[in-house]
């Protein structure tokens, strides 16, 4: 008696992550018995579909590739078959599972994405009329370039919209004329953006069976790693050790080939439902990549001059498996601090987490020189439900983060003695909510050195001989973990640093002393710093203008700016500059090794 199509994609869900050899022969008999069953419901369909994924990314052997991409590249044929039975399709909607070719997909994008969305598929973006309810922005915005609209958005109720619009587009589709009279406008790109998304324009679009689908969103290798045995668990990976090897080495792609990248991470993040400051912004000619072994390759990118942040520097990346988009990373810091989010599509969570997680450290490390690494309390569980779920604190801490707060601290190592006495404890969610209230650091250190690894065997009882052969090897992972684990106990300066104390200095000083006047804070502030340093930017470009705003404004906290040494003057104006310069990271390096500026940074937006 045939199995029954369930008990088919269980035990597909269970062949995919057996690897060895003879793993591959059921898969293949699985794929074959399972592609001649017609479904019925999404929930199977959708089941097979990120089996199917999971396997392109982590293939067990060569033979299996092109048949999971001929199932790929034909799977809109079952959702359209689907669609045709009357199934209910709305679990191809859920943040996990969306973006599937054959679907439909619905999103409120800001401009710059809309904008690169409609120039990527033109005929297939229309405005989701039957959900927008923004008609006051409508009538704020239209009458910059739809003449005479104000005789009626001022005045008049329900006002036709639509046909406003249709008479002032003629022939041309309703989103490509609209996104350029918003190009037209004469304002910044920021104001620009800012106009756009006041109207929260629900956009709606086919993925029919385009290559940007998460169906068949890969690019194609230079070699495929095919996994001939188990899988890197998180148990196997010594953070301390990654960390400790040199950088990986990181080529700066051509303005091209760094267009392909930011292509591909948009169209990723479109699919399913995410849009990330640097992967909608991001500067194509910053792109660089790291070949890293095991099929992974990550990219990384800053922003361009006029984007760019306040103070901190900015880097977004990709990490590409086989080719296959599998998770994406922001990184965001000042000096060698850097707040680090790691996310790994839902799909591939069970492939080699932990040990591509210490890859992608080991690449911003060394792109940004970063020693301290944070992670923010929303990717631990902070207003995040999954990472709840997930135990994603405990992920972190097993790798040796440790809490920036003395209290969370003591209650994760009450925590570590439970699970110790008792292999069943699990931490109750209550605990895991507190855990996450605040963020949790890994402080980079020099490796102890080899004599002192040898040294530390040495004073060690050896009962069982046999063991004696992988001593050392084990002897080094363990002085590395035991390094980290002492540096568990220690507070560290960039604990309680936020930009956002800086902020709320220089907004409460606006406040005393400037009677809540922004525009008066900044030219008082320029005009003190810049007498301070000696500057004359009178023939700096408008980045550059703009940089020495934003950083005047946390200049002019620090009493006695004037009595600085010509060096750290000269060092100040150097950072300040660089911050609107060609390359993001020189600006980060620089910030490195201002210690005066560094320590008063510090001082400032510590609490």
């Amino acid at each position: 008696m045939p199995s029954s199509l369930d008990v088919l994609l269980s035990r597909l869900e269970a062949a995919r992550t057996r690897f060895g050899r003879g793993a591959a022969e059921p898969t293949k008999q699985l794929l074959r018995e399972i592609a001649k069953r017609d479904f019925r419901d999404a929930k199977s369909l959708l089941r097979f579909h990120e089996a199917l994924l999971f396997l392109r990314a982590f293939p067990q052997a060569a033979s299996l590739v092109p048949r999971i991409e001929n199932l790929l590249d034909t799977f809109h044929g079952r959702v359209e078959r689907l669609r045709d039975l009357g199934s209910d399709m709305s679990a191809f909607d859920d943040f996990d599972t969306s973006g599937i070719a054959g679907t439909t997909m619905q999103d409120t994008l800001s401009f710059e994405a809309a904008r690169w969305l409609v120039r990527r598929m033109p005929r297939q973006v229309a405005i989701a009329w039957d959900e927008y309810k923004e008609e006051r922005a409508m009538g704020a915005t239209w009458p910059r370039f739809i003449p005479l609209l104000e005789e009626d958005a001022d005045v008049e109720a329900n006002i036709p919209w639509r046909r406003w619009l249709d008479a002032a587009r003629g022939r041309e589709h309703e989103m490509e004329w609209l996104i350029q009279q918003f190009e037209r406008l004469p304002v910044t790109d920021r104001e620009r953006g800012e106009l756009y998304d006041s109207l929260r324009l629900p956009l709606r679009w086919d993925l029919e069976n385009l290559k940007l689908s998460r169906t068949r969103n890969w690019a194609r290798p230079r070699k495929v790693f095919y996994h001939a045995g188990p899988l890197i668990t998180r148990s196997q990976v010594s953070l301390a050790d990654e960390l400790a090897r040199p950088a990986p080495q990181l080529k700066k792609l051509s303005h091209g080939a760094g267009e392909a990248v930011l292509r591909l991470v948009r169209e990723a993040m479109l699919v399913r439902y995410r849009e990330l400051y640097g992967t909608t912004l991001g500067d194509p000619g910053s792109v660089v990549r790291a070949e890293l072994g095991r099929g992974v390759v990550i990219h990384l990118w800053n922003l361009p001059p006029a984007r760019r942040l306040p103070l901190r520097a900015y880097v977004a990346g990709l990490t590409l498996k086989n080719g296959v988009p599998i998770n994406y990373i922001e990184a965001i810091g000042l000096c060698e601090w850097i707040e680090v989010g790691f996310n790994t599509f839902y799909t591939y969570r069970q492939g080699e987490t932990a040990w591509i997680y210490a890859q992608a450290l080991r690449c911003l490390c060394g792109f940004t020189g970063a020693k301290v690494i944070s992670v923010y309390p929303y990717q631990i569980g902070q207003n995040n439900d999954e990472a709840l779920d997930s135990g994603a604190f405990w992920f972190y801490r097993k790798l040796g983060f440790r809490s920036g707060r003395a209290d969370l601290e003591q209650l994760a190592k009450r925590e570590e003695l439970r699970i110790a006495a008792n292999a069943n404890y699990r931490t109750p969610r209550k605990t895991l909510k507190r855990l996450a209230e605040g963020h949790v650091f890994y402080e980079l250190q020099e490796s102890p050195s080899r004599a002192d690894v040898l040294a530390s065997l040495e004073e060690q009882p050896r009962s069982d001989a046999r063991m004696q052969p992988t001593a050392q090897a084990v002897g080094e992972r363990s002085m590395n973990n035991q390094a980290q684990e002492g540096r568990k106990n220690d507070p560290g300066p960039w604990d309680t640093f936020s930009t956002g104390n800086l902020a709320l200095r220089v907004n409460r000083r606006m406040a005393r002393e400037f009677g809540g006047d922004a525009a008066r804070v900044r030219e008082v502030s320029v005009r003190q710093v810049t007498q301070a340093l000696r500057l004359n930017p009178a023939r700096w470009n408008a980045e550059q203008q703009r940089s020495l705003e934003n950083w005047a404004l946390v200049l002019a906290l620090i009493p006695n700016l004037e009595s600085w040494s010509a060096e750290e003057k000269r060092d100040a104006t150097r950072i300040i500059r660089a911050q609107a310069g060609p390359n993001e990271m020189r600006y980060l390096r620089l910030t490195q090794h201002h210690t005066r500026l560094r320590r008063e940074l510090l001082r400032l937006g510590s609490s």
